[in-house]
This record gives structure tokens, C-alpha cells and sequence, in this order.
């Protein structure tokens, strides 16, 4: 049981070592295109064509993979009043609920992503640099699956440790 929770840790940890590095890329990348459009504009009265739609894109990109990010961390933005309101020994169950039914909305988001880009792929046209649109679109339902996976996992984690912390306290 050690060496599949080692595992798990692992891919784990190789996973946000690849996101992470894929953010920073990214991050990066914004700020080149766009310093070089400024440098261009300012004195050579020109520009790239592509580059600022290409930078929009990536704004979307970086937003929804730091959201998956965020998610994993647990400081994604919630709006919860209802933990303020319940007693102190419902909140571990009301996270696990909370945790499932934000799960619940980004499938649902998934699904209609999925359906989006599949329309775009079907009916829409190219995009910058001759790319189809549906392609740069993808970040959509890759983004909300991720954040739904990462919802899942913490609800069970926290559904876990809660049945954990009952049964020790059971057994004292």
C-alpha cells in the first residue's frame, strides 16, 4: 500500500512540476509578444498581425490552467455564506458536499465545452495564424475536466479524513 501512495505522490508531484513549468512558459511567452508588439508599435509604427489575437488566447490559456491550479490548492474564488451559518461539526460534511457539487457544475461545464469546440471543429473557421479556431478553443474542456477531477479529489480527501477522524476518535 506504501508504494502506491508513493507512486501516486510522485505522478502527483511530476504533474504540478509540468504545470507549473507550462504556466511560467506561458507566462513568459505573453510578456515577449507582447514587449516586441509594444517596441514595434512605439517605434517602427507596425506590428505583428497575429500577435494580439494570439495574446488573447493565451490570456484565456493562463487563466483557466491557474484556475485548475488554484483549484488544486484550494484558494480557487468561492462564494460560500452557508459555512457561516451552520454549526461547527457540519462544516467537514458540508465541504465534501461543496467539494462534489462544484464537481458537478464543471462536468456540466465540460460537457457543454466538449460540445462547443466540436460545433467550432464542424461549422467555424480559421483563426490566427491559419489555425482552426476549434484547436485554440480546446482549453475549454481541458481546463473544466481538470478543475472537476480536481474537485473530486478533494472531496474524497476530505471525505476521507473525516471518516478518519471519526474512527480515531471512536476508537479513544
Amino acid at each position: 500500500m506504501g508504494t502506491l501512495k508513493k507512486f501516486f505522490t510522485h505522478i502527483g508531484t511530476l504533474l504540478t512540476w509540468t504545470e507549473e513549468a507550462f504556466l511560467c512558459l506561458l507566462l513568459l511567452a505573453m510578456i515577449l509578444l507582447a514587449c516586441v508588439q509594444i517596441f514595434l508599435r512605439t517605434f517602427y509604427s507596425s506590428g505583428i498581425l497575429w500577435a494580439d489575437p494570439l495574446l488573447r488566447y493565451m490570456v484565456v490559456w493562463a487563466g483557466l490552467f491557474g484556475a485548475a491550479v488554484a483549484t488544486k490548492q484550494s484558494k480557487h474564488i468561492s462564494i460560500d455564506i452557508i459555512s457561516h451559518l451552520v454549526p461547527e461539526q457540519f462544516l467537514p460534511w458540508l465541504r465534501v458536499l461543496l467539494n462534489f457539487f462544484s464537481a458537478g457544475i464543471c462536468i456540466l461545464l465540460t460537457y457543454a465545452a466538449v460540445k462547443f469546440v466540436r460545433d467550432e471543429a464542424l461549422y467555424g473557421g480559421r483563426s490566427i495564424l491559419d489555425i482552426p479556431s476549434w484547436e485554440l478553443n480546446l482549453v475549454y474542456p481541458l481546463a473544466f475536466a481538470i478543475i472537476a477531477g480536481r474537485f473530486l479529489i478533494l472531496a474524497v480527501k476530505e471525505l476521507g479524513d473525516f471518516v478518519l477522524r471519526k474512527s480515531t476518535i471512536g476508537q479513544t
